[in-house]
């Protein structure tokens, strides 16, 4: 019954925030996923539907032997890379209803060290 509840909670707060976030071409969104084992992030543009840039722990190989708050580092690390490529400097990021602590907190903490503007 508790899990059903949190479930919920964070799909109640990722709909309200989303009515609020929006991804454009100019500035992109960044949102994040967090499973049990692996983090995910994506950069999106809301308005053409289309997915710019993607990382996550499964396929970072560092990210394999260490824990799950360093993993989150290494995918903020990769996913601000992969916008650098795409010439993307700037986005507005979407913690998809999760605490702004922890996994979601180094994320968004190392993609701003490697460059990103938030």
């Amino acid at each position: 019954m508790a899990t059903n509840s949190k479930v919920l909670r964070r799909t109640k707060i990722k709909k309200r925030v989303r009515g609020k976030i929006f991804g454009t071409p100019e500035t992109p969104r960044l949102t994040v996923f967090r499973s049990n084992k692996q983090i995910y992030a994506q950069i999106i543009d809301d308005v053409n539907g289309v997915t710019l840039a993607a990382a996550g722990s499964v396929k970072v190989k560092e990210a394999q032997s260490v824990s799950k708050v360093d993993q989150a580092t290494i995918v903020g690390k990769a996913i601000a890379e992969a916008a650098k490529g795409k010439d993307i400097s700037s986005v507005v990021f979407d913690r998809s209803g999760y605490l702004y602590h922890g996994r979601v907190k180094s994320l968004a903490e190392a993609a701003r060290e490697a460059g990103l503007k938030f």
